[in-house]
């Protein structure tokens, strides 16, 4: 792949180079309440103008239906850059319309734009290559080279992560190439032995990665809402807790697997239960015993112990995934306590991306004491999975 430097080294002065970045940050109204995403995409971009290139960043945010819809405008992201980068960086008021075309059209040497959502049109998301080529020939009209630095889309095939790269000379953005040289490292050159810990909400989010990781792994943690399938799977009575029966055969293969290969597979012992989601007021008990009426919101004491004691001698950790409800202050105490226990490793330690990176930053604990946060959990699922990333080998071919 050509990278940024291959790009800065050919001169991009008074050249416009099209961006695509991740900005896809969470909201409340129209305060951004996690910044990490367009802190993360600041490097390049500045790379870009302090150069004198022409930049016009295009992302996404939310899932709007293919249509303008103020709640998903990119407006608090691009305030935010503009604040990190220390300049305007004007808003269109669409993705390829007149605002677009006079916005990009302004731009000077050293200056940042921003097209309104990508995801505003229809044809971004399309699974007609003909709809989605054509938005891609729009969008590479503003542009004469193409930077690929959003990792927490490259695993889509859409306009502007896919097609986009093949109307444009296209790069690797540094984001994009750290990412795969930190994911790389988890699968070609790891230090032993190699613990990964998996929470969130669903088995079947993570069915992929945990058969491809079983091969891999020295020890597997799992916690969060889909410990609750293996637990059963165990022949443990959950109550009433998240559960997906139509994946327990799968799960029981899994332990099968792990036993079979010398897998540590661990699962709590112990749990926070409650009578009602949300309900602060709350019970500690086995994972043996959880009440007929009751719901596990979070790991317990004792397995925020045994995780800890798990994690200690590690050499290399992978994190996706929260141990409870983190967003209340009383089932974040599995999450917590992961957490610290990777900051107190010597090991390489890299925190999935999503709700775990979101984890990290709501509990205040240090960035930088971890390896590597990564700003995309599903690219970074789906790599470890041994998937191919449409947005990576397009840039590759």
């Amino acid at each position: 792949m050509k990278t940024l430097s291959d790009l800065l080294a050919e001169g991009v002065a008074g050249r416009r180079v099209l961006v695509r970045a991740d900005l896809n940050v969470p909201l409340d109204g129209d305060k951004i309440t996690d910044d990490g995403r367009v802190r993360a995409s600041v490097p390049t971009i500045k790379a870009l103008a302090d150069a004198g290139a022409r930049v016009v960043v295009t992302a996404h945010l939310g899932r709007p239906k293919g249509e303008p819809d103020p709640e998903f405008s990119l407006a608090p992201a691009a305030a935010r850059l503009g604040e990190l980068l220390g300049t305007e960086v004007a808003l269109a008021s669409d993705v390829v319309g007149p605002s677009a075309t006079t916005v990009v059209g302004a731009l000077t040497d050293g200056g940042v734009v921003m097209l309104e959502n990508v995801r505003f049109d229809a044809r971004e998301t399309s699974k007609d290559d003909a709809e989605r080529s054509a938005l891609a020939d729009e969008l590479a009209a503003f542009a004469d080279a193409f930077v690929s630095d959003g990792f927490g889309v490259v695993h889509r095939k859409q306009a502007s992560v896919y097609d986009v790269a093949q109307k444009l000379p296209a790069y690797v953005g540094g984001l994009v190439e750290t990412e795969l040289g930190v994911l790389r490292k988890l699968t070609d050159d790891l230090e032993r032995p190699y613990v990964v810990v998996l929470g969130g909400a669903k088995v079947s989010d993570k069915l992929g990665v945990i058969a491809n990781l079983l091969a891999k792994v020295d020890r597997l943690l799992i916690g969060g809402g889909m410990a609750y399938t293996f637990l059963k799977a165990q022949g443990h009575e959950v109550g009433t807790s998240l559960l997906q029966e139509d994946q327990l055969d799968q799960v029981k293969g899994f332990l099968a697997e792990a036993e079979k290969r010398g897998v540590e597979l661990v699962l709590p012992v112990d749990v926070l239960v409650t009578a009602e989601f949300g309900n602060v007021e709350h019970d500690v008990v086995g994972t043996d015993s959880i009440p007929a009426g009751k719901m596990g919101l979070d790991i317990g004491p004792k397995s925020r112990e045994l995780f800890a004691s798990k994690l200690a001698d590690a050499r290399t950790v992978f994190w996706n995934g929260p141990m409870g409800v983190f967003e209340i202050e009383t089932y974040a105490g599995g999450t917590r306590a992961v957490a610290e226990a990777l900051v107190k490793s010597d090991a390489f330690t890299v925190v999935g991306g999503g709700d775990s990176a979101a984890a990290v930053r709501a509990l205040g604990l240090p960035e930088d004491g971890f390896s590597h946060i990564s700003t995309g959990g599903g690219a970074s699922l789906e790599f470890l999975e041994g998937k191919e990333l449409p947005g990576i080998s397009v840039l590759e071919s």
